[in-house]
């Protein structure tokens, strides 16, 4: 509750400078030693002076609690990210594609691009170098084992994308137990990637016990990381479940980020079927369009030709 000009304003959990808060229960006011907290639901719509009274509130609270929060999280959820999860490559700066054209380096778990890895192999070749990492220089790996003993070097000091690494290893070895673990491990430590896989194990109960909520929740949170697959999920997700105008809102937001399936889907599923404006769809056209073309280089281009010569021999 807020008191503003001696009148009743409302249930704000903060208010401007100069407004007296007061409890939503008890109707005490913060001053002096008594301090209020905000709802443990973190709503931002009241504060308590103590647990008592937040649950005394909590009944005539919970449906108004509930409806902020979601609107709360949605408004994180419907944010247009500026780049995937993937972020761009360390050297040339550039968006990092959504596909294989990049490379993880085990030794200092970098992302980089097809173009950068093809030019520091020329760079090498041309020099009679020792092949190296192209982001940290560090000798790269010759076998299998040299490459596992640097991602465990990475996980010894909870690097992220190393935790990740391990747990999809593990999944593969169907040893469910340690996957979700290190997963869970990668997701805290703030990579995005590892809350779709986290979706996945939720939703097949693989390593933990099946939960839909924690499976979309996990979904959610690689999505507003700018995963575009989770994204994508999303939207089959809402769609299935009559949410038309929210799976819209997901495909759009995906293909911002370059991914085609979504734009297919976006054509096929509702556009031609009129769920989609001919205006919105144009626009998800340009800006996946605009997004593909910022991704390009001469040294990618190199590369892809490369890797097509090489396949063509074969």
């Amino acid at each position: 509750m807020v008191i503003e000009n001696g009148e009743e304003s409302g249930n704000g959990a903060s208010g401007k400078a100069g407004e007296t808060l007061y409890c939503a229960s008890c109707g005490i006011a913060e001053v002096d030693d008594i301090k209020l907290t905000t709802c443990d639901a973190d709503c931002k719509l009241v504060r308590y002076c103590s647990d008592a009274c937040q649950r005394d509130h909590r009944s005539q609270h919970k449906e108004e609690c509930k409806k902020r929060v979601a609107e709360l999280r949605d408004e994180l959820l419907f944010v247009q990210p500026e780049s995937s999860h993937y972020g761009d490559c360390p050297i040339c700066f550039l968006p990092l594609s959504l596909d294989g054209s990049k490379i993880m380096m085990t030794c200092c778990s970098k992302l980089i691009c097809n173009g950068c890895s093809y030019a520091n192999k020329e760079r090498e070749l041309n020099a009679s170098l020792k092949r190296t990492c192209p982001f940290c220089r560090h000798p790269v790996p010759t076998t299998n084992a040299e490459s596992d003993a640097n991602i465990m070097k990475r996980v010894e000091v909870n690097d992220p994308v190393a935790l990740r690494k391990v747990g999809i290893q593990c999944s593969k070895k169907k040893d469910f137990t340690r996957a979700f673990e290190y997963l869970t491990k990668a997701a805290g430590a703030g990579d995005v990637a590892a809350h779709n896989y986290l979706s996945l194990m939720y939703k097949k109960g693989e390593g933990v016990e099946k939960d839909e909520k924690m499976a979309v929740y996990h979904a959610e949170e690689a999505a507003i990381g700018g995963d575009p697959i989770a994204r994508y999920i999303l939207g089959v997700y809402e769609w299935y479940y009559g949410s038309k105008e929210r799976a819209v809102k997901h495909f759009i937001i995906a293909a911002n980020l370059r991914d085609v399936k979504s734009v297919e889907t976006l054509k096929k599923g509702y556009y031609l079927r009129g769920v989609v404006s001919k205006e919105d769809f144009a626009a998800a056209l340009r800006a996946h369009q605009a997004a593909v073309d910022a991704m390009k280089s001469p040294e990618r281009d190199a590369a892809s030709a490369e890797k097509a010569r090489r396949r063509n021999i074969k």
